[in-house]
């Protein structure tokens, strides 16, 4: 049989991307696969994003990642919108089928399997606070909204895009959402069983900023969440850890949202450990020792802002 030089492509789109580590895990796994698939880390800035998807068709990109600015431009040149993408309102993954370039929204789907996998807890019946208000907060809203949850509530300083994006999810989802001004201290209900910082709050290089919350009435077993990645752990979860709470950062959310790209591109489920420990790599490359990987991706109970997120999810 002939030798095969020939590299499937896939890419992410953003600008700034020069921080972004997904192509480390996603190239790690390729790897451990024996797979002959290359991802390219490409910055692409607005008035170029057309060109950009149009090069993708022209190469035979197998699919790419959107981060920031894209994710909402990007819609109106592809071939089809994935139901759930379409009422998040963003997509951050595209595959290609055939011809077609279908968007997807693997944020919050990352999320999510990042809650029931790494923390073990299903979020059908359970009550949700969510912190922000921006396209993190819309695609963990979402997607614990078509899980069942029995109430999601968005917590934001600006009233009118809070109100905008749960009036909006509410209508497309029929799911109990509601929303509360973040005014001062929030100070978290006794009833909740699961909090996350869906802001950049705490984002590398803020590192010791939190999310102006009060935990001391939380009840024992609130499951507190952060999306913030780096550091992976943040001040909200070391503060959650001295009240005694379970914790989730959100290395989960990043590996998880990027096994489900994976996943669509190849058709193949990667090895997820491996994710995890190229990314642990990549965040302990300034020499900072952490608790390993393993550890801290999975759920410990120990005794305003830009509302972005960085990364290709």
């Amino acid at each position: 049989m002939p030798a095969n030089f020939k590299a499937e492509l896939v890419a992410c789109f953003g600008q700034p991307v020069a921080e972004n580590p997904t192509g480390v895990m996603q190239e790690a796994a390729f790897s451990a696969l024996g797979l002959n698939w290359r991802y390219l880390t490409v910055e692409v800035p607005p008035a170029k994003l057309r060109d950009a998807v149009a090069g993708a068709r022209a190469f035979g990109l197998r699919g790419f990642n959107c981060t920031i600015p894209h994710k909402v431009a990007v819609m109106e040149h592809l071939d089809e919108i994935a139901p759930d993408a379409a009422v998040i309102g963003a997509v951050n993954t595209v595959r290609r089928e055939g011809e077609r370039l279908i968007g997807e929204n693997t944020d919050g789907k990352g999320f999510l399997r990042g809650v029931r996998v790494d923390a073990g807890v299903d979020p059908k019946g359970r009550r949700a606070v969510v912190l922000g208000a921006g396209g993190a907060s819309r695609a963990i809203v979402t997607e614990l909204a078509l899980a069942g949850a029995a109430e999601v509530l968005v917590v934001n300083r600006s009233r009118e895009r809070g109100e905008r994006m749960v009036a909006d999810l509410a209508a497309k989802t029929g799911a109990p959402i509601r929303f509360e001004q973040w005014q001062g201290t929030y100070r978290v209900p006794g009833d909740v069983d699961l909090l996350v910082n869906a802001t950049s709050i705490g984002l590398y290089p803020d590192v010791d900023a939190m999310p102006p919350i009060d935990l001391s009435a939380a009840r024992p077993g609130m499951l507190v969440s952060d999306a913030v990645f780096n550091p992976p752990e943040t001040r909200l979860l070391a503060a959650a850890r001295g009240h005694g709470l379970p914790v989730l950062d959100g290395l989960s959310m990043l590996v998880y949202q990027g096994v489900i790209g994976f996943q669509l591109w190849t058709g193949q489920d990667p090895p997820v450990a491996v994710m995890k420990e190229a990314l642990r790599k990549v965040l302990l490359a300034e020499g900072n020792p952490q608790e390993p990987i393993e550890n801290r991706l999975q759920v410990t109970n120990l005794p305003h802002p830009d509302e972005r997120l960085a990364g290709a999810g």
